[in-house]
């Protein structure tokens, strides 16, 4: 997959970067998606995620991770197609402020933290939601599947 991080923050290492493109690039691989399939991450402040959450959500707090499904096609929206068109799957985007504390929270790395966010919105942007208790308890297995066989184990310093 063609994965573009870019760090608003400032916050994160080069290696912490690449350690998201391998994650993202393996979670790929376990979900069949397109090798030449596009998504960025964008780690951003509580600040910025707080608005984009009260714009497009409707809910003005800080979140932790907030995905947009660019293959959705939501209503009134026109389906665009054409065979030179890259599949982009969408945008990611993390709160490292959120990621830091629920780290702490949690007893786990940040590294572990920054995964799972990431994986969580990645799931996303693949049609996995969890507004049931079926969807949520089929997301969250895949979710700590992943992670787990990636290596970024719960409880772990990585």
């Amino acid at each position: 997959m063609i994965i573009d991080i870019t760090d608003e923050t400032n916050q994160t290492t080069d290696e912490q970067s690449e350690l998201l493109k391998q994650l993202l690039d393996y979670a790929g691989r376990m979900e069949m998606v397109n090798e030449a399939a596009e998504l960025s991450v964008t780690l951003v402040q509580n600040e910025t995620i707080q608005e984009i959450n009260r714009d497009y959500r409707g809910k003005d707090k800080p979140t932790d991770v907030i995905s947009f499904a660019l293959e959705e096609q939501g209503e009134n929206e026109l389906d665009i197609v054409g065979e030179d068109l890259p599949e982009h799957l969408g945008d990611i985007i993390v709160s490292v402020e959120q990621a830091q504390d629920q780290a702490e929270e949690y007893g786990h790395s940040f590294n572990r933290e920054l995964g799972f966010l990431v994986v969580h919105g990645f799931l996303h942007l693949l049609g996995y939601d969890h507004q049931t208790v079926e969807e949520e308890k089929e997301m969250f297995e895949r979710q700590e599947h992943i992670l787990q066989e990636f290596g970024l184990k719960r409880n772990e310093i990585r």
